[in-house]
């Protein structure tokens, strides 16, 4: 009669944790070392094989009850009422590791909504002057015009040897000045009573973008989104009242809005720097009916583009991460004729995008592509790897509600 044992290995086994620990033992492919082994060998009885298997098996012991048996059905049924035990201690192991993900997973999106929650008290209860509807002069005559300010690219934030938060500033107040003055010359032929704010993103500079970046910044990501984005975008916002009827405000996200440096993949695609200072400005505004907004959002989705309509015309709106370099023609043809194509189920009729920071403009099909410039200025990075310096400039256009763009402007701003 053949009798049944119970050989109990025993290892000591130093590993970063319990998952390595059992690879250096079971598989020999673990990261650790072991320290010491042991066997003990113990004979048991028949009808103590499944108790003892089910009480003794975890993630530190392996332990194989032998038994070699007259009968193969016999042997058999032992081998199955082990491999049975087997899979129930893995599936409780995949539970427990799918419930453990779930976990993160929840704080990660806990930490996302912590920071919309903590901008929306900081700037819920503050209160946008209330200011008069402009009296502006009448034309009957003509059919009023739209004027559209593009920014991007700020990068506020970034140091170079001209230029900084600063100096940002006063440049989008050049800007003020110049589209006000344009503005003007326009009204001498026709209305001219709403305004379209394009946002193309990369207003924010960042803080983990590429090696290197915290020596060529004078702010955190908390000065540029919380304290000196709604300042300076804030003042434009208050003045555009003050000189039209109604503002409309549409941002996208640029790749500087990101967070978490090289482990930004982690977060949720829809968290960006960018985009917090958008909501930040509109929770500013509040209830102003002049002001309306369409600032792309969405848990788990990037929410990259958008579209802006005035009367029959309509430009996508993009910043510009997703497409090769400016002289790659055929690259540009294949993407906006994709997206036209239905990619982007929304109709458009021209593309806008930033990135480049170099004033640039292409016909592709019937649309016209235009790349805009950035207030930034002497930047040593385009110097030494493009061969490159573009004079700070930001883009004004002027929009007929049936013809479509009217005139356009680079706004210099050195």
């Amino acid at each position: 009669m053949k009798k049944t044992f119970v050989v109990t290995n025993k290892h000591i086994v130093r590993a970063p944790n319990i998952a390595q620990a059992k690879n250096v033992v079971f598989t020999g492919e673990g990261h650790g070392d072991i320290l010491g082994e042991s066997s003990f060998v113990e004979e048991i009885s028949q009808e103590e094989v499944v108790d003892y298997i089910n009480e003794k098996d975890s993630m530190y012991v392996q332990s194989s009850a032998v038994e070699i048996k007259e009968e193969e059905e016999e042997s058999e049924d032992l081998l199955s009422e082990i491999s049975d035990s087997r899979n129930d201690f893995l599936r409780s192991e995949n539970r427990r590791l799918a419930k453990r993900v779930e976990t993160l997973k929840n704080v990660q999106d806990e930490v996302v909504r912590a920071a919309y929650a903590a901008a929306y008290d900081a700037f819920a209860g503050f209160e946008f002057p209330k200011i008069k509807v402009p009296s502006l002069k009448k034309n009957k005559e003509k059919v009023p015009e739209t004027a559209v300010v593009v920014f991007a690219d700020w990068q506020m934030g970034k140091v170079t040897p001209d230029y900084n938060t600063n100096v940002l500033e006063e440049r989008i107040e050049r800007y003020t000045e110049k589209l006000l003055e344009i503005t003007e010359i326009q009204r001498m032929d026709h209305e001219v009573n709403d305004l379209h704010i394009w946002l193309l993103g990369d207003i924010v500079e960042g803080e983990e973008i590429f090696p290197g970046q915290s020596h060529l910044i004078d702010s955190g990501l908390y000065r540029q989104v919380a304290v000196n984005g709604p300042r300076i975008l804030g003042n434009f916002v208050k003045t555009a009242l003050e000189n039209f009827n109604h503002v409309h405000i549409t941002g996208v996200i640029g790749n500087h809005g990101a967070v978490g440096g090289r482990a930004r993949k982690q977060h949720d695609p829809e968290t960006n720097m960018d985009r917090m200072l958008y909501k930040i400005i509109e929770l500013i505004v509040g209830d102003d009916e002049r002001v309306t907004f369409n600032i792309p959002d969405g848990v788990g989705e990037r929410n990259w583009y958008a579209v802006d309509t005035i009367g029959n015309y309509s430009s996508l709106l993009i910043h510009g991460d997703q497409m090769p370099s400016p002289n790659a023609f055929h690259g540009y043809y294949k993407k906006i004729m994709g997206w036209k194509d239905g990619a982007i189920p929304e109709h458009f009729d021209d593309v806008f995008m930033g990135h480049y920071h170099q004033q640039f403009k292409m016909t592709i099909g019937s649309s016209m592509l235009r790349i805009s410039g950035s207030p930034e200025s002497y930047n040593t990075y385009a110097q030494e790897y493009f061969s490159s310096m573009s004079r700070p400039c930001q883009h004004l256009m002027f929009v007929h509600p049936e013809n479509g763009v009217t005139s356009e402007y680079s706004i210099w701003l050195d």
